[in-house]
């Protein structure tokens, strides 16, 4: 047995349930727009700690790149030229493989640009802000996103393993940029304070990006709760 029938087996133990709870839930989880108020709160402390427009616009536009370098080159370039079919699609065990609301994605999937997406801005928030509890709430964020797409069937385990790899790297590659960069747009953010991470960012303000994360997930519950008496 190769590392591709590996990667069937654990795709479908993984796949789906015959929960209308989970169902929902999922579906939430999974959606782009539902991360929206993560992304605001995200920009709002960095606008909030920041001492220039410059040192914002550098930070949203390594954000930008890390979202650039893990999802839309491989969108574009690499599910492509890879064309490994998606579970859903897949020739062998597509039947099997337990589908939610006829959601099936695109034809190919591999690497997961969800998994490298969230991944990269995890890596790169948690070496930008240095909170070990935002850090740990990004990293969770991620996963759960990646849990998401082998629960929907539209990717392989190993279709993640591979986005987390290269999401990772993204992430901590851009961080060395702006590093580098950093000094061009204003003095580096060092602090010795309890109210401060050490690199300059107030906890209070990052206790905002951890209530709007509790919130959404408050959110996505309630949505799945509301669906079983639809």
């Amino acid at each position: 047995m190769d590392w591709i029938d590996i990667d069937k087996q654990w795709l479908l133990a993984l796949n789906g349930s015959d929960s209308v709870f989970l169902d929902s839930l999922v579906k939430t989880l999974t959606t782009a727009v539902t991360w929206i108020p993560l992304y605001a709160a995200l920009l709002y402390v960095v606008i909030k700690n920041c001492d220039n427009a410059r040192r914002v616009l550098l930070i949203v536009g390594c954000a930008l790149l890390c979202v650039f370098l893990a999802g839309s080159i491989d969108d574009m370039m690499v599910k492509p030229l890879v064309a490994r079919w998606r579970p859903t699609r897949d020739p062998e065990i597509g039947i099997l493989v337990d589908i939610v609301d006829n959601y099936r994605g695109g034809r190919f999937g591999f690497f997961s640009a969800h998994a490298s997406n969230t991944f990269s801005l995890a890596v790169f928030f948690t070496l930008l802000i240095r909170s070990r509890l935002l850090s740990v709430a990004l990293v969770l964020w991620s996963l759960v996103n990646c849990w998401t797409r082998l629960y929907l069937g539209v990717h392989f385990p190993g279709d993640i393993l591979v986005g987390l790899l290269w999401g990772g790297l993204v992430g901590t590659g851009v961080w060395l940029l702006y590093q580098k960069m950093e000094n061009r747009v204003g003095t580096p953010m060092n602090y010795i304070s309890t109210q401060y991470t050490r690199t300059g960012f107030q906890h209070e303000h990052i206790d905002v990006v951890l209530t709007v994360m509790a919130f959404t997930l408050v959110y996505a519950i309630v949505r799945a709760c509301l669906s079983l008496y639809a």
